[in-house]
């Protein structure tokens, strides 16, 4: 039975079916609950942005502010991000279709890699570039808009704490750091905090200006929020690209299965085992085992489905599962091409 795979072809149906039907359930599964809370997160991050954008860009203008105006190119950037957000809730719940048999999952990751570049150019980009250009320059002397633009940072302060209040008791209800995985969400939440710290931090720089008639303070302060968003757009930009890459499952998944597949008794060893994340709540599982010599092929497919259906138990997130069974040796079978990722286990 050397390099034979197992299960019959109604289980993998049964079990892709399964998986589609799980993306796709618009009426009451927990997936679609958990985008429909996601979705008001985002559509109420996108109202704060848009209307603390307009303020922050008038108030910035009549002050002469860079650092009102580096904000007024972070909210903008965030507006922008929060429709790429909703268009990755809506786009990643499309079922699998001939061209895509994985599903669209991978869309959140595709788009808040965008959302992540939207931050580095057009919040983090300008703000340095408004720094640097009031240290040059030497900026206004003329404080008469400066109070004005304080309220406007009030406000805006108080609205992008709402909106973080908000996304953070999402993530609490979908299970603390465990929401996080939802890019869409994360994303959020990275973008509401930036938003609260860098008026901090704008407010700060144009009160100090006031104070000292020095424009270094608010320079300074718009070059803070200016590498605020460059760290900010790195790290959901490495984490949305791992993701796109293919990710593994979490270590806890592979022990789990592994542990499981260890433990049954008609498998001599596991010789591979490779998950990869397909979506925030679906993942892909493949393994190459060793049986016990001696059984027909009857017997195998009836241990291949219990296999599966064991493995699928445990990880409710597995909607793919294939299982390869092998009698070669072992140091062969991490050599083959299946193990090193040439081709694909059936």
């Amino acid at each position: 039975m050397t390099g034979t795979s197992t299960g019959t072809s109604s289980e993998r149906t049964t079990r892709r079916s399964t998986g589609e039907q799980a993306a796709t359930d618009g009426g009451g599964g927990a997936g679609s609950a958990a985008d429909r809370r996601t979705r008001v997160t985002v559509l109420v991050a996108l109202a704060a942005n848009l209307v603390i954008a307009v303020a922050k860009a008038v108030g910035g203008l009549l002050a002469h502010s860079p650092a009102l105006l580096s904000e007024a190119a972070h909210s903008v950037a965030d507006s922008l991000n929060e429709v790429f957000l909703l268009a990755a809730l809506r786009r990643s719940r499309r079922p699998a279709d001939r061209r895509h048999p994985f599903g669209y999952g991978k869309e959140r990751f595709f788009w808040s890699l965008l959302a992540a570049v939207g931050i580095f150019v057009m919040g983090g980009c300008f703000s340095f570039f408004q720094g640097v250009e009031a240290l040059r320059t030497g900026g206004e002397e003329s404080f008469g808009g400066y109070v004005a633009g304080l309220v406007v940072l009030g406000v805006a302060f108080l609205a992008e704490g709402a909106s973080l209040a908000r996304a953070l008791h999402q993530v609490h209800r979908q299970g603390g750091t465990a929401g996080l995985r939802d890019p869409a969400l994360r994303t959020v939440v990275a973008e509401d905090g930036t938003a609260v710290l860098g008026v901090t931090l704008a407010a700060a720089g144009m009160a100090l200006h006031m104070v000292t008639g020095q424009i270094v303070w608010e320079a300074g302060a718009s070059l803070a929020i200016g590498a605020l968003l460059v760290y900010v757009a790195y790290r959901l930009g490495r984490e949305a690209r791992d993701q796109l890459i293919g990710e593994a499952a979490d270590p806890e998944i592979d022990r789990r299965i592994q542990a499981l597949l260890a433990a049954q008794p008609e498998i001599d060893s596991v010789e591979a085992l490779f998950t990869m994340k397909t979506g925030i709540d679906s993942v892909l599982v493949a393994a190459r085992v060793d049986l016990a010599p001696g059984m027909d092929s009857e017997r195998v497919e009836e241990v291949a489905v219990r296999i599966k259906r064991s493995i699928a138990g445990i990880v409710p997130e597995a909607d793919r599962i294939f299982l390869d069974v092998t009698d070669r040796p072992a140091q062969e079978a991490r050599e083959s091409p299946a193990a090193t990722g040439e081709r694909g286990g059936a």
